[in-house]
C-alpha cells in the first residue's frame, strides 16, 4: 500500500504506528512529524521520496498545539519530543533529511533500520545556539547504512549519542559528524570505507578547528575498521565511566557479529497471522 500525504502526518502522543503484516509506503508526498509529543513507536514501514509540502495543525493528548509551516521534506521530523522509538524502517530519497531530531528532543532510539540512496541522512540537533539540546540522548543500534549514502550517519550537536552495532557499508564523504561539542560513543560497529582515498575518515568535526574539537569526547571501542577506515577519537573518557543504568544503555556485542545483527534491518516481510 502506497500512501501519498498532501499534508504532514502529525503523530499524537502515546501512539504506535505498526506496519507488520502489511506493506506500507509513505511516499511521493509529505513525511511524518512528531511535534511536542512523547511515547511514540513507529515500526515496519517504508518512507521514501518525501517532498516539501504544506504544514498543518498539530494537537496532542497533552494539549500542545500550534501551526506547522511548510515542511522541508524530511522523512521523519522529531521536534521537541521525547521517548521515541523508530524501528525496522526502510528509508531513502527524501528531499531534505531522512530523520531530523531537534529543539530539545531526547530519549530517542533508532534501531534495525535500513538507509539507502540519500545525502543528509540523520540530523540530531539543529542549531549551534540551542543549548537545551545538551540534554538530548539518542541511541542508534543495529542499523544498516547502505548503498549511495553521502554523510550524516548521524550528524550530532550538543548531546549524548550512543552508536552501537551498526553496519556502515557505504559513505561518500564521512559517516559520523558533529559540532557544538557532542559526546559520541561508538561501540562494536563495522565501518567499511569507500575505495576513494580521500574518504577513509569516518568522523568529521564540522567546521571546528582541532584546538576546539580535541576536547570533545568521541570514543571508538571495539569497532571493526575495514578497507582503510579511520576513526579519529578525541577527549578523555570519565574515569568512573558513563553514569547510566543497565536499562538505559545497550551493551555492545562484538563487531564481528554486526552482519548477523543487521541481517533483518529495514522492514520485515511479515504476513498477517504469522510471527514477525
Amino acid at each position: 500500500m502506497h500512501i501519498k500525504l498532501s499534508k504532514e502526518l502529525l503523530v499524537q502522543s502515546d501512539m504506535t504506528i505498526d506496519g507488520r503484516g502489511a506493506n506500507i509506503h509513505i511516499a511521493y508526498g509529505c513525511g511524518i512529524t512528531l511535534q511536542f509529543v512523547h511515547n511514540v513507536i513507529i515500526h515496519n514501514i517504508h518512507v521514501h521520496r518525501i517532498v516539501t509540502c504544506q504544514g498543518g495543525l498539530v494537537r496532542d493528548s497533552t494539549d500542545h498545539f500550534g501551526l506547522r509551516t511548510v515542511a522541508d521534506g524530511d522523512g521523519i521530523s522529531i521536534f521537541g519530543s521525547s521517548n521515541i522509538w523508530l524501528d525496522h524502517i526502510s528509508m531513502s530519497e527524501c528531499q531534505d533529511g531522512l530523520i531530523d531530531a531537534i529543539q530539545g528532543s531526547t530519549a530517542i532510539t533508532i534501531s534495525n533500520c535500513h538507509f539507502t540512496h540519500h545525502d543528509h541522512v540523520i540530523l540530531l540537533g539543529g542549531s549551534e545556539s540551542f543549548e537545551k539540546d545538551q540534554y538530548m540522548q539518542v541511541t542508534l543500534a543495529f542499523n544498516h547504512f547502505g548503498k549511495e549514502l553521502v554523510q550524516r550517519m548521524p550528524r550530532c550537536r550538543w548531546g549524548f549519542f550512543h552508536v552501537v552495532n551498526n553496519d556502515y557499508t557505504h559513505w561518500k564523504m564521512y559517516a559520523i559528524g558533529g559540532s557544538a561539542h557532542p559526546t559520541i560513543v561508538s561501540q562494536g560497529n563495522r565501518f567499511i570505507a569507500p575505495n576513494d582515498p580521500n574518504a577513509k575518515e569516518i568522523t568529521n568535526r564540522n567546521y571546528a578547528p582541532e584546538s576546539e574539537w580535541k576536547n570533545w569526547l568521541w570514543t571508538s571501542e571495539g569497532d571493526l575498521l575495514m578497507n582503510g577506515a579511520i576513526f579519529t577519537t578525541s577527549g578523555t573518557p570519565p574515569t568512573s565511566g558513563f553514569k547510566f543504568k543497565k536499562k538505559e544503555i545497550i551493551k555492545a556485542k562484538p563487531s564481528t557479529f554486526v552482519r548477523r545483527l543487521t541481517r533483518f534491518a529495514g522492514t520485515l516481510k511479515c504476513k498477517e497471522g504469522s510471527k514477525c
